[in-house]
């Protein structure tokens, strides 16, 4: 088994299992108010080359197994997909290690997104809750989190975030997700657990620089 690719391999859950995490994802992230109006969207990585995700217009906190599509990553994107499925699939493509992909529409992102839509990214740096995101070890770190324009243009979109994240960051590392502006927020993991923490603690720095920006 050890020769097979990450997305083949036999410990990613089944889709039964995954499409549970992504049911609880998504009653979580409403309970926070971060998918009003049935925004935000949810995946988790299945067995056999599949993930599970939440399809088009349905409540995120009161998600059923039948609101969940099993979607094959190699294939074109399932009837009653949402339009940015291909935010996710294209995630799970170019990197084999991701189990998980979470989209809220939370205050902090959708409007720091439109302040520093010009600078193109949000800097945290010398915030002790940076620790939580993978990689980062110490609050002194400098960590990027891309801003991108927000388009109707999926596919272009979906171009625009490989190629951002394709440049390495000079004396910084890249937080594991993007914020689109005046929009929301990507956030993924390994897994459901650490892609949900990489959710909630990019919330909340992105709520203390927004709040910095206005003290």
């Amino acid at each position: 088994m050890a020769g097979l690719p990450p997305s083949l391999r036999p410990d990613w859950p089944d889709w039964t299992r995954a499409a549970e995490a992504v049911v609880e994802a998504g009653r979580k992230a409403s309970q926070r108010g971060w998918t009003p109006a049935t925004a935000g969207n949810f995946s988790l990585r299945a067995a056999q080359d599949l993930i599970a995700i939440t399809r088009s217009g349905v409540d995120k906190g009161a998600l059923g197994l039948d609101d969940i599509l099993r979607q094959p990553l190699a294939a074109p994107l399932l009837p009653g997909s949402s339009a940015e499925a291909e935010l996710h699939t294209r995630l799970y493509a170019e990197q084999p290690a991701t189990g998980a992909v979470f989209h809220v529409h939370n205050r902090a992102a959708v409007v720091l997104g439109r302040v520093a839509e010009p600078r193109g990214e949000v800097v945290f740096e010398g915030w002790e809750l940076q620790k939580a995101l993978a990689g980062v070890s110490t609050h002194e770190a400098r960590v990027i989190l891309p801003v991108l324009p927000n388009s109707q243009d999926i596919p272009r979109l979906a171009e625009q975030v490989a190629r951002r994240r394709a440049e390495p960051p000079a004396d910084a590392v890249w937080a594991p997700g993007y914020v689109i502006a005046g929009h929301g927020l990507y956030a993924w993991g390994a897994d459901a657990a650490q892609a949900w923490r990489h959710l909630e603690a990019l919330d909340e720095l992105l709520a203390c620089v927004l709040a910095l920006h206005h003290a």
